[in-house]
């Protein structure tokens, strides 16, 4: 009975990936500025704003999962540790919560940062990438 119960969820879930075309790099990429449609931090970061860490809080976020499905904020010690392979790091600074510090790993290996972004949260723009 429950391997029906997996197998039918396993077919759901194929079926309705193979229906969409998303793509994680459509909803990372930052809107111009010069764009005539203002940005929000969702568009941006694919990350609702209701889902972004409280300001000192970190938040493992991994792109192409539903935000109902992500661990909840929490505090940055040793938050590496915790976070997969490709997976983002959130982080909102105490002193300017309008601003948002991603981390992203590697793909293959789990704790290994590979890019530093910082995004304005209001304007919905990256501001600097390393």
């Amino acid at each position: 009975m429950r391997s029906a119960r997996n197998l039918s969820r396993a077919l759901a879930l194929l079926a309705a990936t193979s229906c969409t075309s998303f793509s994680a790099a459509e909803h990372t990429q930052p809107v111009p500025a010069h764009s005539s449609r203002r940005a929000s931090s969702g568009s941006t970061l694919g990350v609702p704003p209701g889902h972004l860490p409280g300001p000192g809080q970190c938040r493992i976020w991994t792109p192409g999962e539903p935000p109902g499905q992500q661990p909840r904020p929490r505090s940055c010690a040793n938050i590496e540790r915790a976070a997969p392979a490709g997976s983002w790091i959130l982080y909102r600074p105490s002193d300017d919560k309008d601003v948002v510090h991603v981390r992203v790993l590697d793909q293959r290996r789990p704790g290994i940062v590979v890019q530093q972004r910082v995004y304005d949260v209001r304007r919905g723009a990256l501001i600097r990438e390393r």
